[in-house]
């Protein structure tokens, strides 16, 4: 509630990209649809990327809203599952069951798991083709443009951008978890 307050205030002042860094926050510990909506519309009035106003996006904020419990239930699940067949000796069918129950378990943590976001801090943050200041340079990102974060390279981050691999520096980007 803090941080959505926080979102608030900073949006009456004028601040955007500290709406946004709150709003991202608060969206990363609880999501909400409501507060996508809010990131959304906060985006769209100041022209930023990475923030999709659509229905499939939606249900990603809802799948994110229940990934730790589903998950929690999962593992419940195998580890009653795992305890049942070790006492009762299972038998070699019931065995494959738990494990296709166990790639179950596997497809949820990979598919469902929340990507990291960043935010970028900085206007004018470049975004380059490789992991260096060499590399050929792409574009240039506007502060607040938000970039699923792929992963992190020595002081670069490997983001996604317009359905291709970039990079910009670490000291560009805050990154939401």
């Amino acid at each position: 509630m803090l941080l959505l307050k926080m979102a608030y205030v900073q949006q009456q002042l004028g601040h955007y990209p500290a709406a946004l860094l709150y709003l991202s926050l608060a969206q990363a510990r609880q999501p909400r649809v409501r507060t996508w909506r809010q990131m959304v519309a906060l985006a769209t009035q100041h022209r930023l990327v990475g923030y999709p106003a659509t229905w499939q996006q939606e249900l990603r904020v809802q799948a994110q809203r229940y990934y730790y419990p589903g998950l929690q239930a999962l593992l419940g699940g195998a580890m009653v599952g795992a305890v049942w067949l070790l006492w009762r000796r299972g038998p070699r069918g019931a065995w494959l069951g738990y494990a296709a129950y166990v790639a179950l378990l596997g497809a949820y943590l990979h598919w469902l798991r929340p990507v990291p976001a960043g935010l970028v801090a900085r206007s004018g943050a470049a975004l380059m083709a490789g992991p260096s200041a060499g590399a050929a340079w792409l574009s240039t990102a506007a502060i607040g443009d938000r970039l699923p974060v792929l992963g992190r390279q020595d002081i670069w981050y490997r983001v996604e951008w317009q359905r291709k691999v970039a990079f910009v520096r670490a000291s560009d980007l805050l990154v939401v978890e």
